[in-house]
This record gives C-alpha cells, sequence and structure tokens, in this order.
C-alpha cells in the first residue's frame, strides 16, 4: 500500500526550506520526513506529513507549486545493514530507484524508508515474497 508524498517546488534561495515549514507548522502540520534536491535554480522539497490533504490545501493557498505523489514506505530492521536487504531486492528485481529517503519513525526495532521506484508493483511482490512489509498510513499515524 503506498502512501502520499507532497513535493513542492522551491526558488533556490536562503530561507525558503524555513518559510515553508513555517506555514505547515503554523498549520499543526507535522513533518514525518523530508529530502530536498536542489539544482542551481530551484529545489524539490518532499515530504511525508501526518495530514496530506490538510498540507496540500494550505500549501496552494500559500501560492506553492506542489504535487502529490504515491510512494512505499518499507519497515526494514532497525540494526546495520537493515537497509541492504531490500536494496539487494531492487538490485536482483533490476528496479530503478528514483529516489529515496528515510522517515522520522522507529517502531520496534524497524526504521521505515521511502522508495519511489521504476515499477511499483514488482517491488511489492518482492517484498511480499521476502516477508518484508510495507506500510500504510495508518501505521504510520498519517491521515491521508
Amino acid at each position: 500500500m503506498s502512501i502520499q508524498q507532497i513535493s513542492v517546488f522551491l526558488e533556490n534561495r536562503a530561507g525558503q526550506l524555513a518559510e515553508i515549514t513555517k506555514v505547515l507548522a503554523g498549520e499543526g502540520i507535522d513533518l514525518r520526513a523530508i529530502s530536498i534536491a536542489e539544482t542551481a535554480d530551484y529545489g524539490v522539497l518532499r515530504m511525508i506529513v501526518d495530514d496530506s490533504q490538510k498540507a496540500k490545501s494550505i500549501l496552494l493557498d500559500s501560492g506553492y507549486i506542489m504535487s502529490v505523489t504515491p510512494v512505499l514506505a518499507v519497515a526494514v530492521p532497525d540494526a546495520p545493514g537493515g537497509v541492504a536487504s531490500v536494496l539487494e531486492l531492487l538490485a536482483e528485481g533490476k528496479i530503478d530507484i528514483e529516489y529515496m529517503y528515510s522517515l522520522f519513525t522507529h517502531v520496534e526495532g524497524k526504521a521505515y524508508m521511502v522508495f519511489r521506484v521504476s515499477d511499483e508493483g514488482k517491488f511489492k511482490a518482492l517484498l511480499d515474497s521476502h516477508g518484508i512489509q510495507t506500510c500504510g498510513p495508518e501505521v504510520l499515524g498519517l491521515k491521508q
């Protein structure tokens, strides 16, 4: 099951990240994961938040350019090499990683990684066949 990721396009200038996180915090939105990719001209802020619909509305009302993308959250052992087994499955399945980053959440010895891959269905099938869990919004305390 996928979760919703919000991507926001930001000018590459000092203070942009502070502004957007302040807007969200002011409306009670809790960040669960955050990732930044940048070029010389702009940045892409990727976030998992506790209430994606509310955050989407706030961001649009505030004039931000954004999109919502389904991504997979995968539970991995919170131990050295925990993510290596998932990365090995991706390599074996010849599934490209578009990007990945970690969630702030750690529960009962599990860490959570967010993946955007070239073939989500194939990735999910590989994970299932190896007993690796994907996490829906309810596991992570998200309103989707």
